[in-house]
């Protein structure tokens, strides 16, 4: 484990010194923290941190080293990694090498040995915004000029990462069991256990690229549309929601989670907003207004669609009634939204949560329930009206 000298600068100038963990140099990104206790490896692997410095307020990370197994996509996608303290030894059967190993391998600079809770008290206090982490070399570079590198970084707001975490080639995830038809999955970042469960649902998984068309989509015959968790500013995606607004004009059942959750607010008219400092973590407690069931849910979004809470709405776009059909209970934000005359629904948070909890797995049975229902019964958008 390195003991090279690290420091951390935030864009506001706040600086913090430690020792460098993971590979040695400097990255930048936007420094959010996430507040799991378990599950850094799926944190890590997950394309929705992509373009982002994450803080873990755990302080104790990698006692359970890494596997085979677990990843969530094919590489690391965090632009660096911030830790209290780096587990010295890996005390688990599963663990095939260290946390640090493969940082290392995937070019992941790191700090460790700071005070993460006091830096994720100045950004809940301040805000998520531009970091850069300095190493080796790179940590005795004048504090001046490592703060104009920082400021001179690329902002989250406005930018689209989509081409960078998608697949470039289309590939299939075959049903378990008895196949209820194609579904087209858009991969915005989509995680593996997206797709395993949907592939467990009796759906062959069609991933498709970002750049995808409607007319690609629909050559596909699929019984319905999925658009997965993924990076970056939802303002800066017009060509997905336009997408999507050819989708559910061609009456397709649709499920969005994360990403595509904002991305089905924009297609239904409604706008997004970025949030001071994001939902990250396995505890976010979530409101589903039709049960009145609290769910503790997995999220990873700095971004939410701006629309009331409480009653019936009229999407501007044209696709009928709409709801919001869950809450944030810690700050109110919009964690879900259904449809009432088309065929969808989707949620900000992750019901795949392959490090826990699992509280929101039935949505992907609610979705198969949706499919089959308009299977049986013909029912289109124009046989409603």
């Amino acid at each position: 484990m390195a003991l090279d000298p690290a420091v951390l600068v935030l864009e506001d100038g706040t600086r913090y010194t430690g020792r460098a963990y993971g590979a040695i140099g400097r990255t930048f990104g936007e420094a959010v923290f996430a507040t799991g206790m378990t599950g850094y490896q799926e944190t890590l692997t997950d394309p929705s941190y992509a373009g982002q410095i994450v803080v873990m307020t755990a302080p104790h990370i990698g006692n359970t080293g890494v596997n085979d197994e677990d990843p969530e996509s094919r590489r690391i996608w965090v632009s660096g990694y911030v830790v209290r303290d780096p587990s010295r030894v890996v005390s688990n059967f599963r663990a095939t090498r260290t946390l640090d190993d493969d940082l290392v391998s995937n070019d992941v600079v790191g700090i460790s040995g700071i005070d993460t809770r006091a830096l994720t008290r100045r950004l809940r206090d301040a805000g998520s915004m531009r970091a850069g982490i300095f190493s080796g070399a790179d940590a005795a570079i004048d504090p001046s000029e490592q703060l104009s590198l920082v400021k001179g970084a690329a902002a989250m707001l406005g930018r689209n990462l989509s081409a960078e975490v998608s697949t470039a080639e289309s590939f299939v995830v075959p049903a378990v069991g008895e196949s209820i038809g194609r579904l087209a999955v858009l991969d915005l970042g989509v995680k593996t256990s997206t797709l395993n469960y949907l592939a467990g649902r009796g759906f062959d998984v069609h991933v498709l690229p970002q750049a995808v068309t409607i007319a690609e989509v629909l050559a596909l015959e699929p019984v319905a549309a999925f658009y997965s968790n993924g990076p970056g500013d939802p303002g800066a995606s017009d060509q997905h929601v336009e997408l999507l607004q050819g989708i559910l004009r061609a009456d397709l059942p649709f499920f969005g989670i994360c990403f595509g959750n904002q991305l089905f607010g924009r297609a239904l008219g409604f706008g997004t907003y970025k949030l001071p400092f994001g939902h990250r973590g396995i505890n976010q407690p979530v409101l589903d207004k039709a049960t009145g069931r609290v769910e503790i849910t997995s999220q990873n979004h700095g971004f939410a669609v701006d629309a009331p809470v409480e009653g019936i709405l009229e999407s501007p776009a044209g696709f009928g009634r709409v709801e919001v059909s869950h809450f944030s209970l810690n700050d109110n934000v919009v964690e879900g939204l259904r449809a009432l005359d088309i065929p969808a629904f989707s949620v900000q948070y992750h019901p795949e949560a392959a490090a826990g909890p699992h509280d929101s797995n039935y949505l992907f049975d609610r979705f198969r329930e949706l499919v089959l229902d308009r299977a049986a019964t013909g029912t289109s958008t124009k046989d409603s009206k």
